[in-house]
């Protein structure tokens, strides 16, 4: 693990001599500078005492009676990992990060509402990048809603469905249509410009 730290560290010391090029948040192979300040925003947050779940990238609406979501990118992970490490009183392991970093796919987080409790079972989700459709690695949802704080109103219920997208299928710098698709019929788009997460 070492050696292969060492080695990425080395490679971004000979990338440093080409010319800059701006990073995104969802950057397949951040450099070891955007490794380490993905780790100390981490750390900083323990300090701070604040929820790990600030380093989502969120979309959509963030009330409870409103479809919403979130995904997590590398950097936003790394940063996750080490709140969590430090509320613990824990130091990030280069195992740990490179976990984290060998990691080949993006999980895709969406809530979505409906008014009989098994309404999202088997739902299914895709990103839609100019017309190019790309699919889950794989999809899960909540088999059984939770009551929604409309309830006895309607939407009555919320439910979960999370997807996992393989780095190297889509596109993680242009605009993107993020499409639920619950059991029972209908659609959920949510509208995400990649270029523009920071």
């Amino acid at each position: 693990m070492r050696a292969k730290l060492r080695l990425m560290v080395l490679c971004v010391a000979a990338w440093s001599c080409l010319p800059h090029v701006p990073a995104h948040a969802i950057d397949v192979h951040p450099t070891a500078e955007q490794i380490q300040t993905a780790l100390d925003r981490g750390k900083e947050a323990a300090q701070k005492r604040d929820s790990p779940d600030t380093f989502y990238i969120r979309f959509g609406t963030t009330d409870d009676r409103h479809p919403g979501g979130f995904l997590i990118t590398k950097l936003g992970g790394l940063s996750v990992m080490a709140t969590h490490m430090a509320l613990r009183g824990l130091q990030t392991s280069e195992a740990d990060i490179m976990q984290v970093l060998d990691g080949l796919s993006m999980t895709v987080s969406a809530v979505i509402f409906g008014n009989v409790p098994n309404f999202a079972d088997d739902s299914y989700m895709v990103l839609d990048q100019g017309g190019t459709t790309i699919k889950p690695v794989t999809v899960r949802s909540d088999g059984v809603a939770v009551r929604s704080a409309a309830w006895p109103e309607s939407p009555q219920f919320k439910a979960k469905v999370v997807a996992s997208f393989n780095y190297e299928d889509f596109d993680p710098k242009v605009n993107t249509t993020i499409t639920v698709f619950p059991a029972n019929g209908g659609e959920v788009k949510f509208h995400v410009d990649f270029s523009k997460i920071h």
